[in-house]
């Protein structure tokens, strides 16, 4: 049986999954599962502003040098990249409103890199 359960990690990691959710209903765990999970979001949240942090501590010398317009699109860029994304994981949109958030997003990326290779051509 050990050997089975080492040669098949798939059906293995799928039991496991099972032995959690028949927990969660036995115990009527759902409003617990809930909390985690909102918990989780705002962690995730937390860790893409934290990593953004320490991307612009390590970069904020060369971001320094730039002209004033190119510094603040690229702030302004990542302020609202953020913001954008803690709505979206504070909300929860849905339809039109989710594909608000991905354009905002996409132009946020877009404004961020055309003002990096701006800045980092050597022309």
């Amino acid at each position: 049986m050990r050997r089975f359960f080492s040669e098949h990690t798939a059906i293995r990691g799928f039991l496991i999954i099972g032995l959690i959710a028949l927990v969660v209903v036995v115990l009527s765990l759902e409003p617990v599962l809930a909390t985690v999970g909102g918990l989780l979001r705002i962690a995730f949240f937390l860790a893409i502003a934290f990593f953004l942090f320490l991307m612009w501590r390590e970069r904020r010398s060369d971001i320094e040098a730039w002209s004033d317009r190119s510094r603040n699109v690229f702030y302004g860029a990542i302020v609202l990249a953020v913001v954008d994304i803690g709505a979206f994981i504070g909300l929860s949109p849905s339809g039109p409103d989710a594909l608000a958030f991905f354009l905002v997003l996409g132009g946020c990326a877009y404004a961020a890199v055309r003002i990096w290779r701006e800045e980092h051509r050597y022309s």
